[in-house]
């Protein structure tokens, strides 16, 4: 009886705090695998399109200000989203690992919340990695421009935590068979029309595409990545971009929780 009193005595934030150091603890010592999983793809792109095809003349240098920008977002996108949706795959999956978490003196709903700031802290890393990595695989970029860093963080933040709730909610909807079809019909168009290699001003020439994509969240973070790190380049109004962010986020956040909760009772 006493124990199960000093239990339920545990603050909440400390149980929290305690499942999010547990889980960067781990991330920190799959620290490798998980660069080469979520960075492997933006670095091979910087390579051929950014150093390889100007250097051969295929595309102009000054691409390199429009494609940064893009394989950044692209990175933080994908490590967030994989960081979140894959283990919960096989948490509520073959490893029933979800229900050590589901004991824990604590709200299911903090739970789902706990795995979005797990998720969000190693989207932030991804992007921390391949800023720097993309300066020195491409070279000089035309109109980088590094001093605005609120807005870059605040860019990083948003685009990181919209994908660890888009995560949430993929984790929660997709059975354990299903992974390959996450990647082939919602993670492969969502790279190639989300503005990562194009501006989404220069769709003006296609402007029926250029209002389907906008359905696309990645959309939103290419485009804030280009105001706040090569505001040469066109873009989207970085207000419009937050604004819509900060409503993607809770919408996400608002299904998953609902979705997790499901899962967590079944």
């Amino acid at each position: 009886m006493t124990a199960i009193a000093t239990e339920r005595d545990v603050p909440t934030s400390y149980v929290f705090f305690a499942m999010l150091r547990r889980d960067i603890r781990v991330a920190r010592r799959e620290l490798p695998f998980f660069l080469v999983r979520t960075a492997m793809q933006p670095l091979l792109l910087m390579i051929v399109f950014g150093y390889l095809m100007p250097k051969l003349g295929v595309m102009q240098k000054g691409y390199t200000a429009t494609l940064l920008p893009g394989v950044l977002a692209l990175s933080l996108a994908l490590s967030s989203v994989q960081s979140v949706a894959l283990p919960m795959v096989a948490q509520f999956g073959f490893s029933k690992e979800i229900e050590d978490r589901l004991l824990a003196p604590i709200p299911n709903h903090l739970v789902a919340l706990e795995l979005i700031v797990a998720g969000t802290i190693q989207g932030m890393i991804a992007g921390i990695f391949v800023l720097p990595a993309g300066r020195l695989i491409m070279g000089a970029i035309p109109g980088l421009a590094l001093s605005n860093l609120p807005h870059l963080l605040g860019i990083t933040i948003l685009g990181a935590a919209t994908f660890s709730a888009l995560g949430l909610v993929m984790g929660c909807a997709i059975q354990p068979q299903q992974i390959g079809l996450m990647f082939s019909s919602i993670i492969s168009p969502m790279i190639f029309f989300g503005c990562t290699y194009y501006p989404w001003t220069a769709l003006d020439k296609v402007p029926v595409m250029k209002y389907l994509v906008l359905v696309n969240p990645l959309v939103y973070v290419a485009e804030g990545m280009r105001g706040a790190i090569t505001p040469d380049v066109p873009h989207m109004d970085p207000l419009v971009v937050a604004l819509v962010l900060v409503g993607l986020l809770l919408l996400f956040w608002h299904v998953g929780k609902r979705a997790f909760l499901r899962r967590a009772i079944s």
